[in-house]
């Protein structure tokens, strides 16, 4: 197995330091989308899919005009371009897992059309159930006009199980043993980790669990702006708070065997992709 670390290109607010920690406020912030092509006997198989290309061609029925003038992501980084960059064809993607289907996350499934994208009922159920608040913030139809090929998981899977100190775990079907689905809601309805056994260690990518590297440490920080974003955008914030916590005790009791990273935090994407 083979882990590539890969940024779809994450948002750029201003703001600076209120929104990634590092110097300066009168500048853009750093951010990140960071996704994983994995390298595998089954074939290749990714982790979340970035904007896509469609947001360059289509930016504001793609994105939404809104959230461009308000939070200026970058859009010239889509997955598809990068996994031909690296030798592959498209079509060797034969399989997506999904952390969520926000837009900067799932814009890029229409991309792979011939995959299979694993996902969590209560997610799937957010997208195509009639929309609250927060759902027409975060998720554009239109992405998934392509009719994706979904494996969904269901609460109550018989596959369920274990994995460090969480619970509900699930292999992925169709997919090598070393890739699991590990429940982490509160931002999303259904968001989950997925959690890659690369034999020397796991990788979790814990997606939007967390946003901010600072959020990890036995004493929690998070810039202000960052801390504002997060809790406007959670679907159930008390499932977040604790999902948070599993993932410190995670990092504490377990750090010599499991990396945990999430979607957006420019530093984990520097570190880990050097």
């Amino acid at each position: 197995m083979r882990v590539h670390h890969l940024d779809a290109g994450g948002t750029r607010p201003f703001g600076g330091r209120l929104f990634d920690g590092r110097p300066g406020l009168r500048r853009k912030a750093a951010g990140a989308c960071h996704c994983l092509l994995i390298e595998h006997s089954a074939g290749l198989i990714l982790v979340d899919t970035g904007y896509g290309e469609q947001a360059l061609v289509r930016p504001d029925v793609w994105v939404g005009r809104q959230l461009i003038r308000q939070s200026h992501p970058v859009l010239d980084l889509p997955i598809a371009r990068q996994v031909e960059a690296l030798g592959f064809s498209r079509d060797d993607v034969r399989d997506i897992v999904v952390t969520h289907l926000d837009l900067d996350h799932a814009g890029g499934l229409a991309d792979f059309p011939r995959a299979t994208v694993h996902v969590h009922r209560a997610e799937l159920d957010a997208v195509e159930g009639p929309f609250g608040h927060r759902e027409k913030l975060r998720y554009r139809r239109v992405q998934f006009e392509h009719g994706p090929k979904w494996s969904v998981y269901e609460e109550s899977d018989s596959r369920a199980e274990r994995w460090f100190d969480f619970q509900a775990v699930r292999e992925s079907r169709g997919l090598p043993p070393e890739i699991l689905m590990v429940p982490l809601a509160g931002h999303t309805r259904g968001h989950v980790g997925v959690a890659v056994d690369t034999g020397p260690g796991w990788l979790l990518h814990a997606g939007d669990a967390y946003t901010f590297h600072g959020q990890m440490r036995a004493n929690p920080s998070m810039p202000l702006g960052a801390r504002v974003f997060q809790w406007y955008v959670d679907t159930g914030r008390r499932a977040r708070i604790e999902n948070q916590q599993r993932l410190r005790e995670l990092v504490s009791d377990h750090g010599d065997a499991v990396t945990v990273f999430s979607a957006h935090c420019a530093t984990e994407f520097e570190r880990l992709s050097s």
